[in-house]
């Protein structure tokens, strides 16, 4: 090849690779970013179920007054004495459980008809605390209120002495 056609040949190269460059492809490009799509917005969760409060252990005692209270309360009259003068309630030191135990035993032999039984729950109660009292409404009981009433009486009047 002579030089004319080498020249020749070498523009043509240079002009060929000057349009190639034209028609190249632009460097690819990272893809745009896709947009981000929010999912659903969901209900917060519901809040934890509240915690059970905590049952207080009670004592013995306690309890045994509380079941009598509940026999009481339904009419079992004769289960409510029974309940109150277990072990539970006496082998304890609560001065108020044994006082409203007293107390319950005592209506429940007043309203079962048990009046000297009744006195003596309400004597045993006096004894306990000479301060034992009842409540207005339930010293005006028709069927207990004088019983205590004279409970109460024999424990202010004085106790006679006897001469020899």
């Amino acid at each position: 090849m002579n030089k004319l056609a080498q020249m020749l040949y070498a523009t043509g190269l240079v002009v060929a690779c000057t349009i190639l460059q034209g028609c190249e492809t632009p460097p690819k490009q990272a893809p745009a970013p896709k947009p981000v799509v929010k999912p659903k917005e969901l209900p917060p969760p519901p809040p934890p179920p509240p915690a059970e409060p905590a049952v207080p252990l009670l004592s013995s005692d306690v309890q045994a007054l509380k079941d009598g209270t509940a026999l009481y309360d339904g009419g079992d009259y004769n289960g409510a004495i029974k309940k109150l003068s277990g072990n539970e309630i006496w082998n304890g030191h609560n001065k108020d459980v044994q006082l409203n135990a007293l107390k319950l035993m005592a209506f429940s032999y007043c309203v079962t008809s048990r009046t000297q039984l009744c006195r003596q729950q309400f004597d045993k109660a006096l004894k306990l605390d000479p301060a034992f009292n009842l409540s207005a409404a339930e010293i005006g009981h028709p069927v207990w209120g004088p019983v205590f009433l004279k409970s109460k009486n024999a424990v202010k009047a004085p106790v006679p002495v006897k001469k020899k």
